[in-house]
């Protein structure tokens, strides 16, 4: 190695020394770093633990160390209104639901509940915090445990809420010394309200100077000096007249603008609720029942569209229902109380129209510029919104004298804004489709209204049944079931609706005083029925669609349950439907007949009820075989088979009891010359029998169809066997009666229906014996009995000598036969086996 290659080794050497100190001073430095700041935490909590876990810096630990210990947040994910409710129940391991339901007690009983929960929601802080990034090279710091609950307690305690319970002292306090000092004339008026504006004014310093360092505390302060400043502008003007009006409200609206600023800069809603609450109470306190309204609603529109700008800009949403259900309220009270039609009709409308929008605007920003998803309290706030303008519209109006005649148009205006808006939504792709499902319901229901609307119609019924319809056409197209829930309510709300009109229109001939004349069929309320009808019809079509299943849990047991009730609805509709024009046509004719002959007498046409009694029953036994064919041929429903034949039964016994009632008081009319003087009488009176015999033999027809149907799958038929005999029987002595009174008969009751039930009973042993029928056999035996009780207790009685021998000689051969046959048949008699 010669002297150049030793230099030039030395150097190498030197160079990898000055490298490893370099790595050395760093390694140092960074562990002197680490102890200064291991010295820094033990200051504040000695080491309980010498584990040593992978953390963050320091400064990291102690800013995410809040958020990982149990401590006392408001809870915003489950919160009802602030979740301060859901912030103590996870803090003390309570259910939610019952912490709401202590404090709704606390509220009612002692008061307090209300203020608490105000003072809570300035003071608690939410769950989330903010996340700190942590440095490159995580280093090594000792576990520490939680602090303990009563430590948070103690800083909460200390902290947040002792600041709140002080204001809201001091301002009971000042309060209470005004009171001692008005009533003891110790200040005069002008000093109380100067001392209390420097009370307000000291605050408000006060708070500016600490919200650097205690902004919380600062915040408390705020809210407290313009509370003060609010109520001691009021008390100088409505109490002292210190102040004049216009100068009282510009001190106001000063008062709200500041809140306002005041809530952006601490970024605390809860500043922004006083000054709306103020805001609105600003035009009441100021109040000189001058009754200028329109410069009330004007005021409100212009905070209507501050407030809900800022709670768009801040994401306050609680600004907005507060400002929602605020607004309306005060123009429904002033609707209710104030209105005056001939003063105000402009005015209503028009603000009514503003307020809508607005908050139909506000509703959309939301949605398309937020990008919120789609719940349950926006469908109830759209709905809400659409539904109180369109009430109120109505109401305005139905009560003025051009309006009555533009409701149609005032319809279609509404269904012609929620179109134009769901064709944005839907061009532009701009919200989710949920939003536009229900927008173009509107759409729909509101042209569905127009019509009957437009005909006097009763649109509420509709109103319930389109959006019953809407509702379950998104929950189950769109597989969301909190949609297809909140139709179900609404389906309830639209039958009991219904019903309620039939009960105000098709009212008895004794209550009809023929006022409403409508044509039968062609009128707005039988509409209003078809509609109805329409939307179930649809609704019934999705639940027994294959395509359209629901999303509800247990769904088979639920949707078997749905579809009975929907069906139910539809078939009992349909028939009142048609039931009630037939009834209130004939009490219209009724009403037309009466006639008034002179002072003391007075005539009506009493066939009218006879033959509205009859046609009612005609229609009964078309709907229900009706209902018979559809389900023997199409629908094929065991349920709705067994359904079917008792409705037949019933319709079957109804004709028998009243129907022929009637047509006998109908054969009595037409015998009858006295009510042929004043009203014309004619063979119909006798016709309508033979008509009415037709449809009961079609009934009774296809009630025999239901027996040989295999899916209803009766086994036993004998009931019935005996219902078609006793018809049969029943029918064929009120034929009898019917041709021996036309002939002038006298004896119709006695000797003729003795005689042919006598007949009538041989037919049904030949009858028995030949099918093997047990019960024919008896049932002929029974009407036999009854026969003879009849003979012995009322012919003989009545019946002259020669009618007693013919009825006696008749009845005795027929009891012959009938023995002789149960002789010469007994074998086979004695082996029937029924069915």
């Amino acid at each position: 190695m010669n002297h150049q290659d030793h230099i030039n080794d030395l150097h190498k050497k030197l160079d990898l020394l000055l490298k490893k100190q370099e790595a050395f001073s760093k390694e140092v430095a960074e562990l002197q770093n680490e102890l200064k700041l291991l010295k820094a935490y033990e200051k504040q909590q000695p080491v309980e633990k010498k584990t040593l876990v992978e953390e963050p810096t320091f400064k990291d630990t102690i800013s995410t160390n809040a958020e990982n210990r149990k401590g006392l947040f408001r809870d915003t994910y489950h919160r009802g209104l602030g979740g301060v409710c859901s912030g103590l129940g996870n803090y003390f391991g309570m259910n939610r639901y019952v912490v709401r339901f202590l404090w709704i007690l606390l509220s009612l009983f002692f008061g307090l509940g209300f203020f608490l929960y105000i003072i809570l929601w300035m003071a608690v802080p939410k769950s989330k915090t903010t996340s700190h990034n942590p440095i490159k090279e995580p280093i090594k710091i000792p576990a520490q445990k939680p602090l303990k609950i009563s430590n948070e307690l103690e800083k909460f305690i200390g902290e947040n809420l002792i600041n709140k319970i002080g204001i809201a002292i001091l301002i009971i306090g000042v309060a209470i010394g005004a009171k001692y000092s008005i009533e003891n004339d110790l200040i005069s008026p002008l000093t109380r309200i100067i001392l209390g504006y420097l009370l307000g004014l000291g605050l408000l310093g006060l708070s500016i100077k600490l919200k650097a360092t205690y902004e919380n505390f600062s915040a408390v302060l705020v809210s407290g000096s313009m509370a003060i400043f609010y109520f001691l502008t009021y008390a100088a003007y409505s109490y002292y007249e210190l102040i004049p009006q216009l100068i009282t409200f510009a001190l106001m609206v000063i008062f709200t603008v500041f809140t306002v600023i005041a809530a952006l800069q601490y970024n605390k809603q809860i500043i922004a609720h006083i000054g709306l609450v103020g805001a609105y109470a600003v035009p009441f306190l100021l109040s000189d029942n001058s009754g200028n309204t329109y410069v009330l609603f004007s005021y409100m529109a212009i905070i209507n569209t501050g407030i809900l700008v800022l709670a768009f800009k801040k994401y306050w949403k609680p600004l907005y229902y507060v400002s929602f259900v605020l607004t309306w309220l005060i123009y429904v009270s002033w609707f209710v109380f104030s209105y005056i039609k001939t003063d105000d009709f402009t005015t209503a409308l028009t603000f009514a129209s503003i307020f809508f929008i607005l908050f139909y605007i506000t509703f959309l920003v939301y949605k398309l510029i937020k990008k919120e998803s789609f719940e349950t309290l926006d469908i109830i706030l759209l709905l809400t919104n659409s539904f109180v303008f369109y009430g109120l519209g109505f109401v305005i109006l139905n009560d003025h004298e051009t309006g009555h005649q533009l409701l149609g148009l005032f319809t279609l205006c509404n269904a012609m804004l929620h179109f134009i808006v769901s064709v944005v939504i839907f061009k532009l792709k701009l919200a989710d489709k949920n939003l536009y499902y229900l927008i173009a319901g509107l759409v729909l229901v509101f042209i569905t209204m127009a019509i009957p609307v437009q005909l006097d119609g009763h649109w509420v019924t509709l109103l319930w049944v389109g959006e019953a319809a809407l509702l379950f056409w998104i929950g189950r197209t769109k597989q969301v079931p909190i949609y297809e829930y909140l139709s179900y309510p609404l389906m309830a709300l639209a039958t009991l609706s219904l019903y309620q009109d039939w009960t105000h229109i098709y009212i008895d001939y004794y209550l009809f005083d023929g006022s409403e004349k409508i044509t039968p069929l062609l009128n707005s309320h039988f509409f209003n029925t078809v509609l109805f009808i329409a939307g179930f019809g649809f609704i019934h079509y999705l639940q027994n669609h294959n395509v359209y299943k629901t999303a509800i849990l247990s769904k088979k047991k639920w949707s078997k349950w749905l579809s009975i009730v929907v069906s139910a609805i539809i078939i009992s509709t349909v028939y009142f439907g048609f039931f009630f024009e037939i009834r209130h046509y004939f009490n219209s004719l009724y009403q037309e007949s009466i006639l008034t002959i002179n002072q003391y007498e007075r005539y009506s046409n009493g066939d009218i009820l006879n033959f509205k009694t009859i046609w009612l029953l005609i229609y009964s036994m078309v709907f229900v075989s009706a209902l018979s064919m559809i389900n023997i041929k199409r629908i094929k429903n065991k349920f709705l088979g067994h359904l079917n034949l008792g409705l037949n039964g019933l319709v079957v016994l109804a004709f028998l009891f009243s129907g022929l009632y009637m047509l006998s008081e109908l054969r009595e009319s037409y015998l009858n010359e006295i009510p042929s003087k004043y009203y014309q009488i004619s063979s119909f009176h006798i016709i309508i029998r033979y008509i009415s015999f037709v449809f009961l033999a079609i009934t009774l027809l296809v009630s025999y169809k239901y027996l040989q149907a295999s899916f209803i799958k009766l086994t036993h038929k004998t009931l019935f066997g005996v219902l078609l005999q006793i018809t049969a029987i029943w029918i064929l002595s009120s034929e009898l009666i019917n041709l021996m009174d036309l002939s002038g008969s006298i004896q119709s009751h006695k000797l003729g229906l003795s005689i042919s039930w006598g007949l009538y009973a041989l037919f049904l042993i030949v009858l028995g014996i030949w099918k093997k029928k047990k019960y024919l056999r008896i049932g002929a035996i029974a009407l036999f009995s009854l026969t003879l009780i009849k003979l012995f207790f009322y012919d003989i009685v009545h019946l002259e000598t020669l009618s007693k021998t013919v009825v006696f000689v008749s009845l005795g051969i027929l009891l012959l036969i009938i023995s002789f046959l149960y002789n010469k048949f007994k074998n086979s008699i004695s082996d029937d086996v029924e069915d």
